[in-house]
């Protein structure tokens, strides 16, 4: 029997570049993220490996991130605050899940769900300047809420997903019922973004849930094989009341009365979960460097080196030519993921930009690089991950119970978080749009 979740208090932690004041004090510019980003990189990196080891619930982790203001980076611009745009935010999530990707899908996850009221809520009329639909990234940023959930329907027909009925009295509002699981941050979000069906059918609303409800049940999802501090997990609501001005915004049933711009949440997230990917195979390579160039890696063996061997003249790590190939080989890897990465982040945040304003063209043009990129990476992540156990874990004589350096964490993290990915689905979309202009469903499942 699950019990209802609770938080407990979370350390404040302080740093240079994080004032007391918290995000809403803080200018949201090119200069002060990056700095602010890798001051938490460097500091989740000393324990990374302790703390998958360990695997606790992230509460730490999150506190770090609060205190620094990284939930609030997508904060929209207004007279106390200036928000960073999406390629800031892709970038910030890069170099975290370098260090930490369970943090960075956790990053991942809220940044793209920050956005709900903008994507599901009504267009803004012309010349209205209140803005309403950014109630939701402005209360993130005041409040330093880290958001988790999901709003696509479930992937099977027969399922019902989350339940609306509507509430009895005056005030209106929703009934929420129903069991889900999700992917990241639900055990230690200070609220929960979700999409339900009123009667179970219809379109579907996108709702703001506060987890410390007594009627929502969290189960942490403590069996996973990697992205063990991304904070998954089963959520029941049990009779949950949703106020009328919690509902964020509707995705209608009718795929073909979905908005580009609304279509662009699922890419938005996807994109920022490739971002996971390359910042794990970059991590990954970039400490075994360290551990090669430290000469701890040892020399690959004398039958495979082809050159002198023994207390006159043997190769060392930064000498052998095998294992020179083999960097060569998973740094081009890296540099061309990267380089698909980027051109799919910078058309997205054009899309962005372009909001209510976009069309089917561009939208599907989008569509294709975001797939793109999510296949190269996908393969690259994995590839350089389960390479670098062959170099440095092997030669640094880990034993088979998973000894050495520990970077079967990073091998363990690409896989769980490409496993649910079908690389096969997105290559056909790809060769469809390519061969005969075809545009990928415009729904959350796209």
């Amino acid at each position: 029997m699950s019990t209802p979740r609770r938080s407990p208090k979370r350390t404040a932690i302080r740093t240079a570049s994080a004032p007391a004041g918290g995000p809403v004090d803080r200018p949201g510019d090119d200069e002060i993220w990056p700095r602010v980003t890798r001051e938490i990189a460097d500091d989740l990196a000393v324990d990374a490996l302790a703390r998958d080891r360990a695997g606790k619930a992230p509460f730490d982790e999150v506190a770090r991130l609060q205190e620094a203001g990284l939930p609030g980076l997508l904060t929209a611009p207004g007279p106390t605050r200036r928000g960073a745009d999406w390629q800031a935010a892709c970038a910030v999530v890069r170099e975290i899940s370098a260090a930490d990707s369970s943090v960075g899908e956790l990053l991942a996850h809220h940044y793209a769900l920050s956005w709900s009221s903008r994507f599901f809520g009504p267009a803004p009329d012309a010349g209205d300047t209140r803005s309403p639909a950014l109630a939701l990234d402005v209360c993130t940023a005041e409040e330093r809420w880290l958001l988790a959930g999901g709003i696509e329907p479930p992937h099977a027909e027969s399922s019902p997903g989350l339940t609306l009925t509507p509430a009895e009295g005056p005030g209106g509002g929703w009934i929420l019922d129903g069991r889900r699981a999700f992917a990241s941050g639900v055990t230690v979000a200070d609220r929960l973004v979700v999409g339900a069906r009123p009667g179970g059918t219809g379109d579907l609303l996108v709702v703001l849930v506060d987890p410390g409800h007594p009627g929502v049940f969290t189960e942490a999802a403590t069996d996973r094989v990697g992205q063990r501090l991304a904070g998954a997990g089963t959520v029941t609501f049990d009779h949950v009341p949703v106020e009328a001005r919690h509902v964020l915004g509707a995705l209608p049933h009718d795929e073909h009365a979905v908005a580009p711009f609304t279509t662009l949440a699922p890419l938005a997230l996807r994109l920022l979960l490739v971002h996971v990917g390359l910042g794990i195979a970059e991590g990954a390579l970039a400490e075994a460097r360290d551990i090669s160039r430290a000469g701890q890696a040892g020399a690959v063996p004398a039958d495979r080196a082809g050159g002198p061997t023994g207390a006159d003249g043997a190769l060392g790590a930064g000498d052998d030519p095998y294992l020179l190939l083999a960097y060569g080989e998973l740094a081009t890897a890296a540099h061309a993921a990267a380089a698909v990465v980027e051109r799919a982040t910078h058309a997205l945040a054009g899309g962005l930009l372009a909001e209510w304003s976009l069309g089917l063209e561009e939208r599907a043009d989008i569509a294709v690089l975001v797939a793109a990129a999510e296949t190269v990476t996908g393969r690259a992540a994995v590839h350089i991950t389960t390479r670098i156990l062959e170099l440095v874990d092997g030669a640094a004589g880990a034993d088979a119970h998973g000894g050495g350096p520990g970077f079967d964490r990073f091998w363990r993290n690409a896989r769980a978080l490409t496993a649910s990915t079908q690389a096969a689905h997105r290559l056909r979309d790809i060769g469809d749009h390519y061969l005969h202009g075809t545009h990928a469903r415009l729904t959350l499942l796209a």
